[in-house]
């Protein structure tokens, strides 16, 4: 699995997990310490899992390809360039 289906999954999870806090919260009543907790923590792991898919590398892409013709290069291009490790042209070598 790529880290963004990792994440995928565990966002869905996440979500699996507030609805069951929502449900449990209607059963048990809002305002007890225990229940409060539970919600807290939930809502904690949705904001540390959005920091994480901020944070995270995207996806890595192959690069794209350049295609190199087979067709000679205008000669023109290289009238003034040096030879590399000869010089100019139009003088000897060192």
């Amino acid at each position: 699995m790529s880290l963004n289906d990792d994440l995928t999954a565990v966002q869905r999870c996440l979500d699996d997990l507030v609805r069951s806090v929502h449900r449990l919260e209607q059963s048990v009543g809002p305002e007890g310490l225990e229940i409060r907790r539970v919600r807290t923590d939930a809502d904690h792991l949705r904001e540390s899992l959005a920091l994480l898919r901020a944070t995270a590398p995207g996806e890595r892409s192959s690069p794209e390809m350049v295609l190199v013709p087979d067709a000679p290069y205008n000669s023109a291009l290289w009238l003034d360039v040096d030879d590399e490790g000869l010089g100019a042209r139009d003088r000897h070598a060192p």
